[in-house]
């Protein structure tokens, strides 16, 4: 096994060799014999496997052992007309077929030769054309199936990267045995050529230049030719039907002969219907003789099928009740309990048709791009999201979960779409008035005959799946800095670590903790910002986390790294509208800022707290009295205190400092908030 490689390469080799160079009889019939001891091996290796995959060097041994034939042949043809002798095991073939007479073997030989091209390899190559058609038609199907395992948690990634290797190995196999399959067809029309070519040659050469009379040279010629024809159609009889085997195996948990036992001796009432339909037969006139044995076999056979499934039945239900008794008795049952999903999605049954991909639903596919949204987006990998049905709502209502605490639900209306106004929307439709539950816009249930009106009035007009898939993006989007824990951070540092392994070891944990970090991420998620550019950010922790441990003061400083990503984030065509703080507000602010063992917080007066809030509403309100989404610009030290100050108003509000933004922007004030 050490040296197999070596052996391979010098047996194809040694193949070639045999074409150009004679083999001494000894050795010849020592190959022969070879090539049907390898046609066995390989016949048994196909009926022994569990799936066509176990085996999957096949199509490469098709090729191999077709050259070897066909080298074999060229060889025994080669001492045939030269010698007229080609060995003990084609002059032994030849005798047991022919028996003494030549016409009668030669239409025996013939015969085989036709069973072996007209039926086992016709057949086998086109089942191997039909099953790579069928195989690479069914890829995607399947690749879908895998996605909406891995989404539902069924399986792990690791789980769906097996089985898309797998699904690709199949497509490559079986593609394979489509062309090798053509390797065994040209061998069956190759032996007829040769066959034709030796006994017409004999007969010339042995007349002419051995001597022979018309019947010697027939009785010798045909006697070779047909045991060279043997030696070498039988191995490829049994390589072709090894060929059919493998093709036509259908995935299973054991052998052919398992199968073929089990499938066709399960059913008791079959074998006694089978016993007497010979039965019948033996009193028609046909032999009684054979036709009784056979029904009294098959008679036998299904009383011991009877007894054994009933026998089968009451063991099983037995072991099923032990298995039921010793799962109740099981403390770790109660350990699954304790698992809670990070994202759930819950639904009445009447949405159970969008989430069934056999029914045409698409909400499998959906999450899949949710997926892919929020990781280029905001640069987290979202834990698998699952869905499970709830009876307890109503049919067409919906529910998301985090962590196992619901944080919103919707309802959707079977057979309509939901058609929003985002305000440039001209004319009415039809419809049920409610609110879009992702983003709160005014929208309406409208019927299918409604919705091409609805499109050219200007709605945006989307379907039920669509509406569930956005509000739980929207969802995820928002509490993503609750989703993102050490294990998930871990991940993100070890897919950075592949290429900055330096950067990695520089700041965990000499400079900072993975906890640090997370701490870190999750405040930059919870205002929205991407951590995508995870080097940008381990670089700023690189530098600072020696100064500060102050995660929050290091958010801080990571933000002002991240400026082009929250510059383009917040800010349109270079032009920023903001509100400002009064010098006087912010000064105030930095005096209030007091420091603790546990960090720095914000301490100020509830009133004064209360009037800069009022102040601030107020600004805000008119900014968007005028149709403008306002910016809060403060001085870097200000700017994550005065942002926790606002989320007593709305966590919406967006705050940024000077250092946050691209120098090149042209900042306008709009208002200013002062006491």
């Amino acid at each position: 096994m050490r040296f197999g490689d070596i052996v391979v390469s010098l047996a194809v080799i040694a193949v070639v060799v045999i074409i150009i160079i004679p083999v001494p009889l000894g050795l010849l019939d020592f190959l022969l014999s070879m090539n049907i001891a390898l046609a066995l091996l390989i016949l048994l290796i196909s009926i022994y496997n569990k799936e066509p995959l176990q085996f999957a060097i096949f199509p490469s041994m098709l090729l191999l052992t077709t050259l070897l034939r066909l080298s074999l042949n060229i060889s025994t043809t080669r001492m045939i007309l030269s010698k007229g002798n080609a060995g003990d095991v084609i002059e032994a073939f030849g005798e047991f077929v022919i028996g003494g007479n030549a016409v009668v073997g030669f239409i025996i030989f013939l015969i085989i030769v036709i069973i072996q091209f007209m039926v086992i390899t016709k057949g086998a190559e086109r089942v191997s054309e039909v099953s790579a058609r069928f195989t690479l038609d069914a890829m995607p199907g399947k690749q879908m199936a895998i996605d909406a395992d891995l989404n539902s948690g069924i399986i792990t990634e690791a789980g769906a990267k097996e089985r898309r290797e797998k699904i690709q190995k199949e497509a490559d196999f079986y593609g394979a045995m489509d062309g090798a399959s053509k390797f065994v067809k040209g061998d069956a029309i190759a032996g007829i050529i040769i066959t034709v070519i030796n006994i017409g040659a004999g007969f010339v050469l042995g007349m002419i230049g051995g001597g022979l009379s018309f019947l010697e040279a027939l009785q010798k010629y045909t006697l070779l030719t047909v045991g060279d024809g043997l030696v070498s159609q039988i191995p490829a009889l049994l390589i072709s039907t090894a060929t059919g085997i493998v093709v036509t195996r259908a995935a299973s948990d054991s052998d052919l002969g398992s199968d073929v036992i089990k499938q066709l001796f399960n059913q008791p009432k079959i074998m006694f219907i089978v016993a007497g339909v010979l039965m019948f037969l033996g009193f028609t006139g046909l032999p009684k003789l054979p036709l009784f044995i056979l029904a009294a076999v098959f008679v036998y056979l299904g009383f011991i099928l009877k007894e054994t499934i009933t026998e089968e039945t009451e063991e099983m239900e037995i072991q099923e009740e032990k298995d039921e008794a010793s799962e109740i008795r099981k403390p770790e049952n109660v350990i699954p309990l304790l698992q809670v999903d990070p994202i759930e999605l819950e639904f009445g049954y009447g949405i159970i048709p969008l989430a069934d991909p056999k029914q045409g639903g698409d909400l499998f596919d959906r999450l899949v791009m949710i997926r892919r949204q929020c990781a280029l987006e905001l640069g987290i990998v979202v834990p698998m999201i699952r869905l499970r049905d709830n009876i307890q709502l109503e049919p067409n209502e919906y529910l998301i979960k985090i962590k196992g605490i619901e944080i919103t639900k919707g309802k959707i209306m079977f057979d309509h779409y939901l058609a929003m106004n985002s305000g440039m929307a001209e004319g009415d439709v039809e419809g049920i008035d409610t609110i879009e539950p992702a983003f709160g816009l005014p929208a309406k249930w409208i019927e299918e005959n409604e919705r091409e009106k609805a499109e050219i009035f200007g709605y945006t007009v989307v379907d039920s799946s669509s509406v569930i898939s956005t509000h739980l993006t929207e969802i995820v989007k928002k509490h993503a800095h609750e989703l993102i824990g050490r294990q998930e951070v871990k991940m993100l540092i070890d897919n950075i670590k592949e290429n900055h392994g330096a950067l990695v070891e520089e700041v965990i944990p000499k400079a900072i903790s993975l906890g640090g970090i997370q701490k870190v991420l999750s405040n930059l998620l919870r205002e929205g910002i991407s951590i995508r550019d995870m080097v940008s950010i381990l670089e700023t922790l690189a530098d600072y986390a020696p100064i500060t441990n102050d995660t929050d003061m290091l958010t801080e400083y990571v933000r002002q790294g991240l400026y082009r990503a929250i510059t383009k984030q917040f800010i349109e065509n270079n032009m920023a509208k903001v509100i400002t703080l009064n010098p006087e507000l912010e000064q105030s602010i930095v005096k209030s800022i007091q420091q603790s063992e546990h960090g720095s917080y914000l301490n100020l007066e509830p009133s004064f707290a209360q009037n800069i809030l009022n102040r601030l509403a107020r600004e805000i309100e008119k900014a968007t009295s005028i149709g403008e989404q306002p910016i809060i610009l403060t001085s870097p030290i200000v700017r994550f205190y005065f942002k926790k100050l606002t989320e007593q108003l709305s966590s919406e509000i967006v705050v940024l400092s000077y250092n946050e933004m691209d120098p090149k922007v042209e900042v306008r004030s709009i208002g200013m908030v002062s006491v």
